[in-house]
């Protein structure tokens, strides 16, 4: 039982660590760099040991996805539970959607195509999902009951999401104003867009 344990063990510690030397090419190269042979040498593992665990490029491309969405997720809960009132939660999370952006680039990159093609993922797994959800369930909560389709609350998501990953696109495709026009910016629009759902 022991050692059976143990052989799982080391598989977690492989997988994990192909992950993890797939994020180090990306910060170090660009995904453009990124390849099997690449992780291989960068574990200093064979080719074929990583085709054990993926079954190509784009399958670590789905994992590193996923794993994405489940730290943003878990950041959009952390900034939910530091506020009470439902639009503060709401401004929240969006920030914490900008600075996780920032913190973690390269995962953002491949979640949503930021100078690269995103990966496709086959489905739209729950983890994928939870984060879009959280966002789009506590729209629908400030949204008066008078107001409250899904279409409006749909429109008010992409709105939403629309000037927030395009303030975010921008800046990491080009760099052209300072860290504190983004952030009042980025809290205009917010603070713009609560208060056209009310």
């Amino acid at each position: 039982m022991a050692s059976k344990e143990r052989i799982l063990r080391l598989k977690d510690e492989t997988r994990t660590n192909i992950l993890a030397a797939s994020i180090e090419i990306v910060k170090e190269e660009g995904w453009q760099a990124l390849s099997m042979r690449k992780i291989a040498d960068k574990i200093e593992y064979t080719a074929p040991i990583i085709y054990e665990y993926f079954a190509n490029k784009d399958a670590i491309l789905n994992e590193l996805t996923r794993q994405g969405f489940v730290k943003l997720g878990n950041l959009m809960q952390v900034a939910i539970s530091e506020h009470s009132d439902p639009a503060d939660q709401l401004e929240a999370m969006w920030i914490a959607y900008w600075n996780f952006a920032f913190a973690e680039k390269e995962m953002y990159q491949v979640m949503y195509g930021v100078e690269m093609n995103c990966c496709a993922m086959q489905t739209m797994c729950p983890d994928i999902q939870a984060p879009m959800n959280m966002l789009w369930d506590k729209i629908e909560e400030i949204i008066p009951v008078e107001k409250r389709t899904e279409e409006y609350v749909d429109t008010k998501y992409y709105t939403f999401w629309s000037v927030v990953h395009g303030l975010i696109s921008i800046n990491m495709t080009r760099k052209s104003t300072s860290d504190e026009l983004n952030k009042q910016v980025l809290k205009d629009a917010i603070t713009g867009i609560i208060t056209s759902m009310r």
